[in-house]
C-alpha cells in the first residue's frame, strides 16, 4: 500500500507541475491593474440571491479521515442559499445499511438510517482575490453526541487556490482542526473541466475525550491527541448537462499523515475516535444552481 501511495502522490504532484507551467505561460499575457477604488467598489456592489441544490452518492462517508460508514453506500443531499455576503446550508447523510466501524457506532445496526444533518451559517468578506469567511456549524448526529463548531477560512483565488481553514469545537469535543487545501481545474472540452485537489489536516484535542490509549491502564488515560492527522488527494470532472445543472464524478484517496494518526496500542486505536486508514472513496454528485 505504501508503494501505491507513493505512486499516487507522485502522479498528483506531476499534475500540479503541469498546471504550474501553464500558469507561467499565462503570466506572459498583460494583466489589468486594479486600483484600490475598484477593489472597494467590488465589495460594495450587492450580489444577488443565489443558491444550489445537490445530491451525491458515494461508496463511503469519510470525515477528516475517519471512516463513518462501511459495506454500504451513502446518499448526501444538500441545499444552500446566499444573500449578499451571508450564506446558509443544510447537509445530510443517509446510510443505506449501517455497520459499525472503528470511528462509528450506528444507531440502527444493519438498517438504512438518516443519521446526520448539519447546518452551516457563514459570512464572507472579499477583497480582490482574497476571501475571508467566518461561521458556525451545528452537527446533528444520531450516532454520537451532537456538537457545534466555529470556523474561519481564508482563500486566495490564484494558482492552486490555496485555502486555510481552522475549526474549533465549542461543545462536546473541545479541540482545534486546521486544514490546508489546494485545487485546480483544467479545461478538457467546451465547458467540461478536469478537477484535481489535495488537503492536509492537523488536529489538537483539548478535552478529556481526546486522551490517548494507555497499555498500563487499558483505557484512554494518556496524553491528549495532537498530530498531523489526515491527508487527501482527489481527481474528478465537472460536466455541465443542462442549464445550471452539473454532474461531478470524483475519486478520493485518504491516508494518515503521521504515525500517531495510524497508531494502535494493544489492538485499540491510539486516538479515541479511531485510527486513520488508507481509504478510497468514489462517487457522483449532481448540482442545480440558481
Amino acid at each position: 500500500m505504501k508503494y501505491l501511495k507513493a505512486v499516487m502522490l507522485t502522479m498528483f504532484f506531476m499534475l500540479f507541475s503541469f498546471v504550474t507551467s501553464l500558469y507561467a505561460e499565462e503570466q506572459k499575457e498583460p494583466h489589468k491593474v486594479e486600483t484600490q477604488k475598484e477593489v472597494i467598489l467590488e465589495h460594495t456592489e450587492e450580489p444577488p440571491v443565489s443558491g444550489s441544490v445537490s445530491v451525491g452518492v458515494f461508496n463511503r462517508y469519510i470525515f477528516r479521515g475517519y471512516e463513518l460508514s462501511s459495506r454500504s453506500f451513502v446518499v448526501q443531499p444538500s441545499v444552500s442559499i446566499s444573500y449578499k455576503w451571508f450564506s446558509a446550508s443544510l447537509w445530510s447523510n443517509i446510510d443505506s445499511d449501517e455497520h459499525a466501524t472503528q470511528s462509528f457506532v450506528p444507531d440502527r445496526e444493519g438498517h438504512k438510517s438518516f443519521n446526520e444533518t448539519d447546518l452551516t451559517l457563514s459570512y464572507t468578506y472579499a477583497i480582490d482575490k482574497l476571501s475571508l469567511t467566518a461561521g458556525c456549524i451545528y452537527y446533528g448526529t444520531k450516532y454520537t453526541a451532537e456538537t457545534e463548531e466555529v470556523f474561519f477560512t481564508a482563500s486566495y483565488d490564484a494558482l492552486l487556490k490555496p485555502t486555510l481553514s481552522v475549526y474549533r469545537d465549542i461543545n462536546e469535543y473541545p479541540g482545534t482542526y486546521v486544514n490546508l487545501a489546494l485545487s485546480h481545474s483544467l479545461p478538457v472540452y467546451k465547458e467540461i473541466t478536469f478537477d484535481i485537489g489535495a488537503s492536509a489536516g492537523y488536529f489538537s484535542g483539548d478535552g478529556d475525550y481526546w486522551k490517548t490509549y494507555e497499555s498500563s491502564t487499558a483505557g484512554y488515560t494518556g496524553k491528549k491527541y495532537r498530530a498531523f492527522h489526515d491527508g487527501m488527494i482527489k481527481a474528478g470532472f465537472t460536466i455541465p448537462v443542462a442549464k445550471n445543472i452539473t454532474v461531478q464524478p470524483v475519486a478520493q484517496y485518504w491516508f494518515p499523515l503521521s504515525g500517531k494518526a495510524r497508531r494502535t496500542v494493544d489492538g485499540s486505536s491510539y486516538n479515541h475516535n479511531g485510527k486513520i486508514d488508507d481509504t478510497f472513496v468514489a462517487g457522483l454528485s449532481m448540482t442545480l444552481s440558481f
